[in-house]
């Protein structure tokens, strides 16, 4: 039974429930085509898809490329249990994420989103200090953290109103400040205290950018200066990459700026190129050894239906083929220099509180007196503003964020950032 466009708004609201939203009184846009950085409502207006539709559609909308080798795959074989079988598809996948992850994960494990690539990375950790007879049951992580939304990235992020309802339920994690400059010391014993006073399983981070958090930064060397620390005392680091893998730094992951490499790393979102839902958790080969075993409980006990599914596993080495390509990385630099630049243009109007970027990520803070964060109407005014200017963009409160696909070019970053002028100047 197909909907007629007409009626889609209605079907839509009548039979389903969106996420982050709060349904009484939805505004919800029909969109019936992508193409590129573009995607087309029903009545055929076209939007700039300013954020990569959260971040995942890295080669843009319907890539043709990655269209072709997902219909091959079809052709051959679509799914296939992924609990004692393979296919070709899952080992190239894991062949070539090695070859391009930093030296010391060797080892592949298949979810299915950015939240349970953090969850499987909770899980190994955990079970990973039981076998080694030094169990340990708490996480360090950062102030403004966000992981997921299973129950133990809730876990491992901070507490707030997406939180809250399950409170009772999440397990113990310590948390300290970001570093910065005037804060470091401050911070490295808050840190050295937890490790001190309790029984750390990982600090599990966000590499350089914390996304829900607004895009907030902190710099690769100092960040090295904690996981130092925590690789001092045998505490697992785990990268959550899940929004900044895949170029969105200006380097293939974030942790391709540190020179401490990660134990376990958390991928999602650009792995596909935003075509098609996985999510994936690299380990150590000493973790992946610690499992390694005669004894059949000491397996690892996670799964999912979809794990290393066929097609979609098609789709990642598509985008690693697109990855491989010069103009790819040609559109990474192009995002990241004209952020730069326009961030030094922007950063003195009086409507924006402050300004930054890293790699093919912007944020702007808008100059408020509203302090409720995530529900700051400032964010609200200018999603409505921008939405009429044909751009997507989905503010974080009163941050606006610009990560766009990385084959927009320099007429549409231009329009971008001209309608975002447009807006403070129209708020004064």
């Amino acid at each position: 039974m197909e909907i007629a466009l007409e009626n889609l708004v209605e079907k839509d609201l009548k039979y389903c429930w969106h996420p982050f939203t709060q349904m009484k009184g939805a505004k919800i846009i029909p969109i019936v085509r992508g193409q590129g950085v573009y995607v087309w409502d029903a009545d055929g207006k076209k939007y700039i898809d300013a954020v990569s539709s959260w971040w995942v559609n890295v080669h843009g909308h319907s890539n043709r490329y990655i269209a072709d080798k997902v219909y091959q795959q079809f052709l051959d074989l679509e799914h296939v249990i992924y609990a004692g079988f393979t296919h070709p598809r899952a080992a190239e996948v894991g062949e070539r994420l090695v070859k391009l992850l930093p030296s010391n994960l060797e080892k592949i494990f298949f979810s299915d989103n950015g939240s349970t690539a953090v969850e499987v990375a909770l899980k190994i950790a955990l079970q990973y200090w039981e076998l080694e007879e030094d169990p340990r049951d708490t996480f360090i992580a950062f102030e403004g953290s966000y992981h997921g939304d299973t129950f133990g990235s809730m876990s491992v992020s901070q507490r707030s109103s997406f939180t809250q309802p399950f409170e009772r339920h999440l397990f113990n994690t310590v948390v300290i400040d970001t570093p910065t400059k005037d804060n470091l010391e401050a911070v490295k014993d808050q840190l050295k205290r937890h490790l001190k006073e309790n029984k750390i399983a990982g600090f599990v981070f966000e590499p350089l950018i914390q996304g829900v958090r607004g895009m907030a930064m902190h710099s690769a060397e100092l960040l090295d200066e904690l996981l130092e620390i925590c690789r001092e005392h045998g505490v697992l680091l785990i990268a959550d990459e899940v929004m900044s893998g895949f170029g969105r730094t200006g380097k293939m992951f974030a942790c391709d700026h540190l020179k401490n490499d990660p134990d376990l790393m958390c991928m999602s979102k650009g792995i596909s190129g935003g075509c098609l839902a996985i999510g994936v958790t690299a380990a150590s080969q000493k973790i992946y050894d610690r499992f390694y075993s005669d004894d059949r409980t000491k397996s690892f006990f996670h799964g999912h239906s979809y794990s290393a599914n066929a097609l979609t596993c098609a789709a990642v080495c598509a985008s690693l083929d697109l990855f491989e390509k010069e103009e790819t990385w040609s559109g990474v630099n192009l995002i990241g220099r004209k952020h730069v630049e326009f961030v030094n243009r922007i950063k003195s109007h009086p409507g924006v509180s402050e300004a930054r970027s890293l790699g093919t990520v912007l944020a702007l803070e808008l100059s408020t007196d509203d302090s409720t964060g995530y529900f700051n109407k400032a964010g609200t005014n200018a999603y409505d503003f921008f939405l009429e200017k044909g751009l997507i963009m989905r503010p974080i409160g009163n941050i606006l964020i610009v990560a766009p696909p990385y084959c927009i070019n320099d007429q549409e970053l231009d329009y971008i950032y001209q309608s975002i002028e447009d807006y403070l100047n129209y708020s004064e």
